[in-house]
């Protein structure tokens, strides 16, 4: 578990001009966060474009993140859905080599049930040994997984290790650090909430703008880690206004609209997605001039 605390990324899916997958442009993106800092890379999340993903694609990704990485850090890989038997069939089937935990999303559009939340993610529990990290992401998912059903599942499933919130809610974070076990990691989902969540004893973040700023966001994590809140928070209110930025429009067309400023890939997204507005662009591109 110690894998996992610090700072994460949510790494996109870079594409070609014809929307192709940009296996150079991920090679670049991969070393690039590696090189500043960052403590583990997560594949195939939501900000990785995983609704428009085939499965030859998403092995072809996974292969490409594992080779660049070459066993420098813990990779994280996106395995969810709303169709429980389906998750299980591929948590089954699936070759997990290289990969050192799973994030799986809670159900989205089926808005089940505390209870179907439960044993959604009980049946996942019990497909894999793999450490599971847990995604509550109510913005997304149309249904908020309350803090005791996460709780439950950490208390009742020892591979259930973590969960990504993401609810942009502090309440429910202070919640879930109050009543956690021991061991259990609480990680931002929410860019502009991570350094307050880590100072209050959170385990880090799984980032989105990290993946552009990498050595800031890292260092400002661990200034979280340590306790540090001036030199930590001082790095934060530099960065409120782009993390605003990249979720103006849509996730990952604002964080893309970054990556092709720091020419590291293509602002390239599948619909029902599209590129972010000119009138974004050019507030990314004048952020990006100043910081």
């Amino acid at each position: 578990m110690q894998k996992f605390i610090g700072t994460g990324v949510a790494l996109v899916t870079p594409f070609k001009e014809d929307l192709s997958l940009d296996f150079d442009a991920l090679t670049k993106l991969v070393n690039f966060n590696i090189e500043n800092g960052i403590d583990y890379l997560v594949i195939n999340g939501t900000t990785g474009e995983s609704g428009t993903i085939t499965n030859e694609e998403k092995e072809e990704i996974i292969a490409t993140i594992i080779k660049a990485n070459n066993k420098r850090l813990p990779l994280v890989l996106g395995v969810g859905g709303n169709n429980t038997s389906l998750v299980v069939s591929e948590l089954k089937s699936r070759n997990f080599t290289g990969i050192d935990a799973i994030l799986s999303v809670a159900p989205y559009y089926s808005k089940p049930t505390q209870e179907g939340f439960y044993q959604h993610f009980k049946a996942i529990a019990e497909a894999t040994e793999l450490p599971i990290i847990l995604y509550n992401v109510p913005g997304r998912t149309a249904k908020n997984m309350e803090p005791f059903t996460t709780l439950r599942l950490a208390n009742d499933f020892l591979n259930v290790i973590a969960v990504k919130e993401a609810g942009n809610n502090m309440q429910q974070y202070y919640t879930l650090l109050k009543d956690k076990p021991k061991d259990f990691l609480i990680i931002s989902g929410d860019d502009d909430l991570a350094f307050g969540t880590t100072l209050a004893g959170g385990s880090g973040v799984i980032s989105v703008i990290g993946q552009a700023f990498p050595k800031q966001f890292s260092t400002m994590i661990n200034h979280g880690l340590q306790g540090n809140n001036k030199d930590g928070y001082d790095i934060h209110y530099k960065m409120m206004d782009i993390i605003d930025l990249i979720f103006e429009e849509n996730n990952p067309a604002g964080i893309k609209a970054v990556l092709k400023e720091l020419q590291i890939t293509t602002n390239e997204v599948r619909l029902p997605l599209v590129t972010a507005s000119e009138g974004l662009t050019q507030k990314i591109k004048k952020f990006i001039k100043s910081f």
